[in-house]
């Protein structure tokens, strides 16, 4: 009791302090947004002024109050430029602290029938790091992908490196799930690999037949992590792919672009450094080892999703369909949540982005539309209403265990057929006299 009361005499004083925390790490947001870019511009005052601009000054680093300063150079970035990286930082201190209410005060990730009994301050104040961490990253690309309709490396490719390494350090940063044995009481575990078997047991009481091994602990999960590592590396390397020419030349092609644009050190040392680190997971075992298997496969499972769609989407409109960059982003999504809420997020971002999307159509025309940061916002929603999503509604569905990825295939083949029959139509009705 004298704990809690602490705890909550504090909690005001923690919010106040995470609020103006959240407001400093904005600016360096702010900062991200306009020199990760692809056209990058000196906008944030962490950044050097542009020629001709007045040196910036000690006041314009202030969060917030900053940019009512900066907006002397509207001249050089337009009337208004100031208004939206302010927003970001007040918009980011306010995130910060109502996550931070909503995950370790309200513990929203877990039932309402063991909160403030179940999960210790450790496993929440581990799993709110790892999703504040996750939207600091989401921002970044958000507001990238916007502006130009892109989202840089520099930003997904760490930020999915920084997704393995959270998972083998604290493993509590997972998502929380319920657990039930044939015969045995219900419990709350981690969100890992296999835990879909458990949802048909804790369902049925059984494993259902398309249920998959319970435990990957053996050689066969330590070349799961392996294959899924160099199978990333080798997909963030700059190179050329072209089948105009027969598939023999398109991989000679292939071959000759990684030699001659010499980035390839780089990919491969990031592969080498993570198989260590596998390695060395695996022979301890336990938890760590099971998160990072996790966050493995959700890595490769969210990344191969969206690079299906796009090839798929590709070959039936004959035109790109997703860019690169959501590969990755969502790539760096299943890093830290996992498999199981990156096949969540892809089913729910199309309607996020349908209304968006259908009100810029209609004042605009504009039918381009930046992809990326739909599933940025399908994650938020995943989050903040984990327990609807999950154990309420998703979490028996996942018991079908292999079913499941058919059942991926089956909806890749007929998105792909929608799309080449949208596209025979949209060439009939639009054709050119």
């Amino acid at each position: 009791m004298l704990v809690n009361l602490i705890l909550d005499i504090a909690m005001p004083i923690r919010l106040g302090v995470l609020a103006l925390f959240g407001m400093l790490v904005g600016g360096q947001l702010n900062r991200g947004i306009y020199r990760l870019a692809w056209n990058s511009r000196s906008v944030s005052p962490w950044s050097p002024p542009p020629d001709g601009a007045p040196a910036r000054r000690v006041i314009d680093r202030v969060p917030v109050i900053g940019w009512i300063a900066m907006r002397r150079e509207r001249s050089w970035h337009g009337a208004g430029f100031w208004v939206r990286p302010m927003l970001i930082e007040l918009g980011t201190g306010a995130g910060f602290t109502l996550l931070y209410w909503l995950e370790v005060q309200r513990q929203i990730l877990w039932p309402a029938s063991i909160r403030g009994a179940g999960p210790d301050m450790v496993v929440l104040h581990s799993q709110v790091f790892s999703h504040l961490v996750l939207i600091c990253l989401m921002i970044v690309a958000t507001f990238i992908d916007f502006d130009e309709q892109t989202i840089p490396d520099e930003i997904t490719v760490p930020g999915t490196i920084l997704g393995l390494l959270l998972a083998a350090a604290l493993p509590a940063c997972l998502l929380p799930t319920l657990f039930q044995p044939a015969y045995g009481s219900v419990t709350i575990h981690q969100l890992v690999l296999t835990s879909s078997t458990v949802s048909m047991a804790w369902r049925e009481g059984i494993g259902g037949p398309w249920s998959w091994p319970t435990s990957l602990d053996r050689p066969f999960g330590l070349a799961v992590v392996l294959v899924a590592v160099w199978s990333w590396c080798f997909a963030i390397l700059h190179k050329t792919w072209t089948v105009r020419r027969g598939l023999g030349r398109a991989v000679l092609y292939m071959v000759v672009s990684i030699w001659r644009r010499r980035t390839w050190p780089v990919p491969l040392g990031i592969a080498v450094a993570l198989s260590g680190l596998a390695v060395g997971i695996w022979s301890v075992g336990g938890q760590r080892w099971e998160a990072l298997l996790s966050a493995a496969v959700g890595m490769v499972f969210g990344g191969g999703l969206i690079w299906a769609v796009r090839i798929v989407g590709g070959h039936a409109l004959q035109a790109e369909a997703m860019g690169f960059g959501d590969v990755t982003l969502m790539a760096m999504i299943g890093a830290f949540l996992g498999w199981q809420p990156a096949l969540l997020i892809f089913f729910l971002a199309p309607f996020s982005a349908l209304i968006i999307a259908l009100a810029q159509w209609l004042f605009t025309g504009d039918r381009h539309i930046a992809f990326g940061p739909y599933l940025c916002l399908a994650t938020l929603i995943v989050l903040v209403k984990w327990q609807a999503v999950w154990t309420d509604w998703a979490m028996p569905m996942f018991g079908l265990g292999w079913f499941i990825p058919g059942m991926v295939g089956c909806c890749l083949v007929l998105m792909g057929g929608l799309l080449w029959g949208w596209r025979l139509a949209r060439e009939a009705m639009f054709v050119e006299v």
